[in-house]
């Protein structure tokens, strides 16, 4: 928890722990702020019919922090009144249920919060080299592309 006239941070973490909700929300929490947004990414039990087991990630976490930080640099250029950002991505196994991925963003007011947040998971799948595998019952794992990397074929026909 920020003191009234702490420096604004930013907070990044990849982690083969379980990530911890309340962590993040202390993380960003500040008395000249009215809004906390957090988005929380778990793993699904399906995808297209196929039952998930788990997802695996990987990344190459020097180049994964690194651009963590410039989307934070980012955010903090569209939306000035954000204090405080917390990224926590969990990397290794992930059952269903539990998160891949905990945001938290917190302001003054909710509107530039809630934005940041959007924005911030949305820019993260898109230009952070962090890997998916779905592991499926019955079935031969998968890697999995986001639709939103540019470096993917997925958007080829976009």
């Amino acid at each position: 928890m920020c003191e009234s006239g702490g420096e604004a941070r930013d907070e990044v973490q990849l982690t083969h722990q379980q990530l911890c909700l309340e962590e993040v929300s202390q993380a960003v929490t500040c008395p000249s702020c009215g809004a906390i947004s957090i988005f929380i990414g778990t793993t699904r039990d399906s995808f297209e019919g196929k039952k998930v087991v788990q997802l695996e990630y990987e990344a190459y976490a020097p180049m994964a922090q690194s651009e963590i930080r410039k989307i934070c640099k980012e955010i903090r250029t569209r939306w000035p009144t954000v204090r405080h950002i917390c990224v926590y991505h969990r990397l290794g196994v992930v059952p269903v249920t539990e998160a891949s991925v905990i945001i938290g963003i917190s302001s003054p007011h909710r509107r530039d919060s809630l934005e940041a947040v959007q924005f911030c998971i949305d820019t993260l799948k898109a230009s952070v080299p962090i890997w998916k595998k779905e592991v499926y019952q019955g079935d031969e794992p998968c890697w999995k592309e986001n639709q939103e990397c540019p470096w993917t074929g997925s958007r080829a026909a976009s």
